[in-house]
């Protein structure tokens, strides 16, 4: 019940992305994260994938969702308007939100650098759905991505997507001006309707050298009715004249690789990317979405002398393995990203990007008494207490652990019996919902999105190790604890507080949420991989 029906479509946020790339503009802004969950009960590693999915797809400037001015005597959680993200200082996620911020300023500085590395020009077949018979009210919503991926042009742009080719719509008023040189292909998907100075144009292009695939059939009608009958017989005339013949789907994929249109293998691992030019070679920004682990030689599309990697979530940085000329080692845990650097001639000097494996020892889990400490956050800090096993702390016999929004810090010591692994992964396990990471007195990593695990062994020391992990929570429970008490918060006179389904919010009835640490946390031995 927390979740919106209407997920953010990706094929639609690339047509904001192709006008910006095929008129030659370098920044791509969105408004994002808007109503990912209800009020109050969005974590920071919810926001990091919609993000994540909004690079992927051409955007490279970031907006969060807005919100309304608060005076800063407004009782908590302030003035607020009816949708959510509530991406401001009165709640509890903010306390690790400059984390994200850092995540999203290093992934944009190479987004926002050289120019989009699109080779396919699809054709958007707008005057199909003008002219659809289901009426003429077309209203294009982000709500209702029907009219997109329901069509051939959705249909063709999602097996482009999939297949590793990268791809920009473009417009009939694009193509007339020209706008398609920079591509390697135009496709055009199965379209009925077309008018005769683009099929025109089309036809001049190819003339002119860039190749034109007609997927499926050819077009045979005119859009509007201005001497329709004539303008319908000269369309049919230019396509029997020029002897044109579309393209089978199962055809595409040969026909794109044969015309030199690259393809990004990558996509058959389970990874989706998206490339830019550079000075020196190509830009990838590359994400695993999926659920399954990518640990493998994974051949790249582009040609390459060396490769860097950067971790846009940690700032770590590395040359890749390769092998042969076209192939490097990438692995990427479910929702972890990576930015590679390829040098197009320059073989790139570093510290080598580590390779590692778990090893056949077994994880240590780290037991004993956790020290738990209150630290920040309100309406009022809960009692400290101590734990040996992990649980939210909205299971303690404390009203205030009940209601309370902020972070809390967990404190152990544990002894490690040599250090004969060649790295260490500390595993957070079930965090409920960010983390900041303490060994021994040095920070060591923020940890608020999956998966909840860093790279340690070189912080840890034989024998006695301190281990503090500063947890922050949701201000779900705070807001719960308002709506219980029937405190008057709802202000905004317009369309007042509505839920993520626009219907009158009440936290009142909400179950608890899980907060703090839940674990199990384990330290990992790992051993270099051999390539």
């Amino acid at each position: 019940d927390n979740i919106r029906s209407d997920f953010p479509q990706p094929l639609i946020n690339r047509m904001a992305s192709s006008a910006a790339h095929v008129a030659g503009k370098n920044l791509v802004a969105s408004e994002s994260c808007t109503w990912i969950r209800n009020h109050f009960r969005t974590a920071l590693s919810q926001v990091k994938p919609e993000i994540d999915q909004l690079f992927l797809t051409g955007i490279n400037h970031i907006f969060f969702h807005g919100i309304c001015y608060s005076p800063k005597d407004a009782p908590w959680p302030g003035w607020l308007f009816y949708a959510s993200l509530e991406y401001n200082p009165r709640n509890a996620i903010w306390h690790d939100a400059k984390f994200l911020n850092e995540y999203v300023t290093r992934c944009q500085s190479i987004l926002q650098s050289g120019t989009p590395d699109n080779n396919v020009a699809l054709y958007w077949p707008v005057y199909d759905i003008w002219q659809s018979p289901t009426g003429m009210q077309q209203q294009l919503t982000v709500h209702h991505p029907e009219w997109l991926t329901e069509s051939s042009c959705g249909e063709t742009a999602n097996w482009l997507q999939e297949n590793g080719f990268s791809f920009d719509y473009i417009s009939d008023r694009q193509l007339l001006a020209g706008l398609a040189e920079p591509y390697s292909i135009i496709v055009v998907p199965k379209t009925r309707t077309m008018s005769i100075s683009t099929l025109q144009k089309l036809l001049e292009v190819e003339k002119n050298g860039k190749p034109v695939i007609f997927l499926e059939s050819l077009p045979t009608d005119v859009p509007g009715f201005n001497q329709f009958g004539k303008r319908q017989i000269e369309l049919k005339k230019l396509v029997k004249a020029q002897k044109l013949k579309a393209v089978q789907f199962d055809e595409l994929s040969n026909r794109l690789v044969t015309r030199g249109v690259a393809r990004e293998p990558m996509k058959d691992a389970g990874l989706d990317y998206i490339r830019r030019n550079g000075p020196e070679g190509n830009y990838y920004f590359i994400a695993n979405m999926g659920a399954t682990e990518v640990d493998g030689w994974t051949v790249m599309g582009t040609p390459f002398k060396s490769v860097a990697i950067f971790d846009p979530l940690s700032g770590k940085t590395g040359v890749a393995s390769q092998r042969n000329k076209n192939e490097i080692y990438l692995q990427l845990k479910p929702g972890e990203t990576r930015i590679l650097k390829l040098f197009s001639e320059k073989v790139v000097m570093g510290e080598p990007w580590p390779v590692v494996k778990k090893s056949q020892r077994n994880p240590i889990v780290i037991q004993g008494e956790w020290q738990v400490t209150f630290i920040d956050g309100a309406p009022e800090l809960p009692a400290d207490f101590q734990t040996v096993n992990l649980a939210s702390w909205t299971e303690q016999n404390d009203a205030e652990a009940k209601r309370f929004a902020g972070t809390a810090r967990y404190a152990i010591e544990f002894e490690l019996l040599g250090n004969n692994a060649a790295n260490w992964i500390l595993d957070l396990g079930d965090v409920r919902e960010s983390a900041r990471v303490y060994l021994n007195g040095k920070f060591i990593a923020a940890l608020y999105s999956i998966p909840y695990t860093t790279l340690i062994g070189e912080y840890l020391i034989p024998g006695n190790n301190r281990l503090e992990i500063e947890v922050t929570n949701l201000s779900s429970n705070r807001i719960r604890d308002l709506d219980a008490r029937k405190v008057e918060w709802q202000i905004f006179h317009d369309i007042n507080f509505v839920n993520h389904n626009y219907t009158k919010f009440d936290a009142s009835k909400w179950p608890l949420t899980p907060s703090g640490l839940l674990g199990p946390v384990q330290l990992i031995p790992m051993e270099e991989l051999q390539l």
